[in-house]
């Protein structure tokens, strides 16, 4: 069991303003009206292919962002050390989830990554993520005079990393995998555990990558694809390829809000993982610059709330959440513009998917949660040790 005295809330109540963060719930709320515009954009044109109606993906995640909204300002409302408490649990869940997923998962385009309950499918590696950050966050909050040991230090967190590493392997789900990894070093850097055991388990995390790459052949093929898309311009590199023609043909300004044309049948997953090539042939280079500022700008905003949070929970609970977000968007733009290998990350906030968005927004209101018991709200100053 963990021990460790709880944060004294009721002090932080006479002693803050108990206000949600504005800026950062303003630009929540944003990124999400954009996306879920530029969702419509990309998507009425296969809505019309797959179902004759041009709405219906717009009208599916129209509701499940109008409920993540709704979420994530009733969670900004709660008080955050409930999360403290349940860390373990929804570990423990999500750990039961992908041991399940190999059995009565859902297999799309060769992969089993999904579970489907009346017609609404969810991936549970995203509850794993999210139980891995609260859980890292309570044991470091628990254990912060122990981290420099081995056995509170790197123990625990290695252990779940792995764990989870290789039931995502039995997935094929490498970036899922990836981003656990890189959220895990984040954390136990900022908990406190020694530099030397992080270099130790980024070492071994590359060797993890290699040898997945070359045992699982998708993987290879990918790799293949993209330092050459021209070499399979049907196959493994027929995506990159559209996606690049989408960038092109954006120019400075863009084509026009709506007039892409990749997105007819042209470019595939042109509503989920590769909506910003849309947003890019429509908006142009300024409209894309726009709304990675905007992105910049709440994951800036995240890490002020981290630093400034009344608690080493609340502070490792919000760095954890916030780099989940940075590094999603990073790989997203990464792929869809050719700096990365095909990975199957989803764009935050525009990418077609309704339990996605409202886990998303679900975890922006536990940043929200913890926002409203910031100290210094008014002004930098200086974060505490």
């Amino acid at each position: 069991m963990l021990s460790h005295k709880k944060p004294d809330l009721q002090q932080t109540r006479n002693s803050s303003t108990g206000i949600l963060d504005l800026p950062f719930l303003l630009l929540v709320v944003l990124l999400t009206l954009v996306g879920l515009l530029m969702m419509f954009s990309a998507s009425y044109a296969r809505a019309k292919w797959d179902t004759g109606n041009p709405a219906y993906y717009f009208v599916r995640q129209a509701g499940f962002a109008a409920g993540g909204i709704l979420v994530m300002l009733a969670v900004g409302r709660l008080n955050y050390f409930i999360w403290y408490r349940t860390a373990l649990l929804i570990l423990g869940l999500s750990i039961i989830l992908l041991m399940l997923v190999p059995i009565a998962g859902v297999e799309v385009n060769g992969a089993k990554r999904w579970f489907s309950i009346a017609g609404i499918r969810f991936q549970p590696s995203e509850v794993a993520k999210l139980g891995m950050i609260l859980s890292f966050a309570a044991m470091m909050a628990a254990w912060q005079d122990k981290m420099e040991t081995f056995r509170f230090g790197v123990v625990p967190y290695a252990g779940i990393m792995v764990l989870i590493a290789l039931l995502l392997y039995l997935e094929k789900h490498l970036s899922a995998t990836l981003i656990i990894l890189l959220i895990g070093a984040m954390m136990m850097l900022i908990g406190g555990t020694k530099k030397q055991w992080l270099v130790l388990g980024l070492l071994l995390g590359a060797l993890f990558v290699f040898v997945y790459v070359n045992t699982k052949g998708y993987a290879n093929d990918r790799i293949a694809a993209y330092k050459d898309p021209w070499s399979d311009p049907l196959g493994n590199g027929y995506q990159a390829i559209q996606s690049r023609y989408a960038i092109g043909s954006g120019g400075l300004l863009g084509l026009g809000l709506g007039r892409s044309r990749q997105k007819y049948l042209y470019l595939p997953e042109e509503h989920n993982d590769y909506i910003f090539a849309v947003v890019c042939e429509e908006l142009g280079f300024v409209g894309a610059i726009g709304i990675l500022l905007l992105f910049a700008l709440l994951i800036l905003r995240g890490y002020w709330i981290a630093l400034h949070a009344r608690d080493r929970f609340g502070t490792l609970v919000v760095a954890g959440l916030t780099t989940k977000l940075a590094v999603q968007v990073f790989f997203n733009i990464g792929v869809v513009s050719g700096l990365l290998p095909p990975t199957g990350i989803s764009l935050p906030f525009f990418s077609y998917g309704g339990t996605a968005l409202l886990l998303q927004l679900f975890e922006m209101g536990i940043i929200l949660a913890v926002s409203r018991w910031c100290v210094n709200r008014d002004s930098v100053g200086k974060a505490k040790a």
